[in-house]
């Protein structure tokens, strides 16, 4: 019998929450003509042609065995917090669960300078965060985990298995999870559940909602007095580039398994890795329990068992989504059709230079474990339909650029970027960076290399290359030789149409039980 160490909630679930938490198409709220997708960001320098801003992924760690990745992190970007303007997180923002319980030790600690009242991170409540500088996530898949009620009953009761957690896992878990992404929604999203009367609601949106843009009256969002987010995706307008923040948790169903004899010979082969790899987390589990994580050689040791054991437990959960009995897939078509539309209207606004993207899984990834998850598919598939009704409505407007000029992704822990080629879609030719390695276990790139590889039903079964990796930085080297090196970006968007985006990469790197910070060599990107 095999732990199930976390629970992923159906999408409608998921869909169906955050839209209560934010009273979402509340008919007080259409009266008022708000666009509870739309914000703008009162700094001041909105209008600015040249700015800079970082990028975050995968961070909410914790100590992570003794050592601190994440707050090492933290201290780097704190070297550039007073000329960048905003903070993209790509999402998991806490590990494992999501919980409430973890977001004082995995967040608020780790980056308490850019909260107002930091200096006294203990008294700061998470569902009360006020930045300094603005923190804009989107939600990863563990924002959105909850944990299975017999699994933090033993976490919390059983002595043997805390330790062996502590050791092994090395996981933050308390008694319970996310709750379905509230946890989440309680410390970035403005909350409107909360209000009981009309007269309160009017009152809070008279204050925070007075933007107004060409879609409607939208939430201002104000650097160290009011810094809440109007949903779980949204967009906003930055120096003449449109920001288009996604939840990717809700269109990343797997494509169902085919029917007839093709379907019944995949899905035999689905349980027969199932049925492998829960024997080898078995295993893994037993091998941890006779190791001494305070002996260095063991504790490296136990290193890579943990990271073993995380790559099997995501893969497991891709598989329990594609051997769903009954398997119906739910599609978040109204957040893709906003996405459509917006973009659309972006390309006929002259006011707008370029367009970024930024949500959790990636479509292209050149990480370990990734690329043949058929989440990943799903993902880079939907995607593609956006992006190619996105180009037959505009036309000639791109005048030969790529309908978004750049793609910002996490779920893989690393750092890459990668170009695609001719994918015979309009997601061809565009530029796309993961920045997942800003703190949790560092996985390598895959024993393919850098090359990706897609087979097209739709063209009789061809196999081409569609996308190849220009850069990536993950854990590499074995037992004491090993490294890890952390990651965050610096982002800097220049003047002209298309802009350019000079990207700087910086690295805190763990070898030896030593912590070396580092700058990668500044690279330009354009369309």
């Amino acid at each position: 019998m095999t732990m199930k160490f976390v629970s992923d909630p159906p999408i409608s679930v998921k869909i169906r929450k955050m839209k209560e938490r934010v009273r979402w198409q509340d008919p007080f709220i259409v009266d008022r003509g708000i666009d509870q997708t739309r914000m703008v960001l009162d700094d001041g320098g909105s209008d600015s042609s040249e700015f800079s801003f970082l990028v975050v992924g995968d961070s909410g760690s914790g100590s992570h065995g003794g050592h601190n990745p994440q707050r090492q992190i933290a201290k780097q970007m704190l070297l550039h917090r007073d000329s960048s303007r905003f903070v993209l997180h790509t999402g998991d923002v806490i590990y494992l669960v999501g919980s409430s319980e973890y977001y004082k030790k995995n967040f608020i600690e780790p980056y308490r300078e850019f909260i107002l009242g930091g200096e006294h991170p203990d008294r700061i409540a998470y569902n009360q965060m006020t930045f300094n500088l603005p923190f804009l996530p989107v939600p990863g898949n563990h924002d959105y985990y909850d944990l299975p009620l017999i699994f933090g009953l033993i976490a919390q009761t059983t002595k043997p298995f805390q330790r062996l957690l502590r050791s092994v896992l090395d996981f933050d878990v308390g008694w319970h999870g996310s709750f379905q992404g509230n946890a989440y929604a309680q410390a970035f999203i403005d909350y409107l559940k909360t209000f009981n009367s009309q007269a309160e609601l009017a009152q809070h949106l008279d204050r925070h909602y007075g933007a107004l843009t060409e879609t409607g009256y939208c939430l201002r969002y104000q650097p160290g007095q009011f810094t809440r987010l109007p949903n779980r995706y949204y967009t906003f307008r930055y120096g003449g580039i449109d920001f288009f923040a996604l939840d990717s948790n809700t269109f990343n169903d797997p494509i169902p398994v085919p029917v007839g004899q093709e379907g019944a010979a995949y899905r035999r082969l689905l349980a027969e890795q199932q049925e492998e790899l829960e024997q080898q987390q078995q295993e893994i589990m037993a091998t941890a329990a006779t190791l001494n994580p305070n002996q260095p050689d063991e504790a490296e040791h136990l290193d890579d068992l943990r990271t073993k054991l995380q790559q099997i437990e995501e893969t497991l959960l891709d598989i329990d989504k594609q051997l769903q009995p009954n398997q119906t897939t739910v599609i978040d078509y109204e957040q893709l059709d906003w996405l459509r539309e917006r973009l659309i209207a972006s390309w006929n606004n002259k006011e707008v230079r370029g367009r970024v993207i930024y949500f959790h899984h990636p479509p292209y990834v050149t990480e370990a474990t990734k690329w043949n998850q058929a989440q990943t598919l799903a993902v880079r598939q939907r995607l593609r339909a956006v992006f190619d009704a996105v180009a037959n409505a505009v036309g000639d407007l791109t005048q030969g650029r790529g309908v978004v000029d750049l793609v910002l992704n996490g779920h893989a822990h690393c750092l890459e970027y990668l170009q695609t080629g001719n994918t015979g879609h309009a997601d061809s030719h565009i530029n796309w960076i993961v920045c997942g390695g800003s703190g949790y276990s560092l996985r390598r790139q895959r024993s393919e290399g850098s090359e990706l590889r897609e087979t097209f039903t739709e063209d009789g079964g061809i196999t081409r290359t569609v996308a190849s990796c220009k850069l990536f930085v993950g854990r590499n080297g074995q037992g004491g030789q090993k490294r890890r090196p952390y990651s965050f970006l610096r982002i800097d968007v220049l003047d002209g149409c298309p802009p350019k985006f000079r990207v700087r990469p910086f690295i805190a790197e763990r070898s030896q039980r030593k912590w070396i910070h580092s700058e990668i060599q500044p690279f330009v990107i354009s369309t």
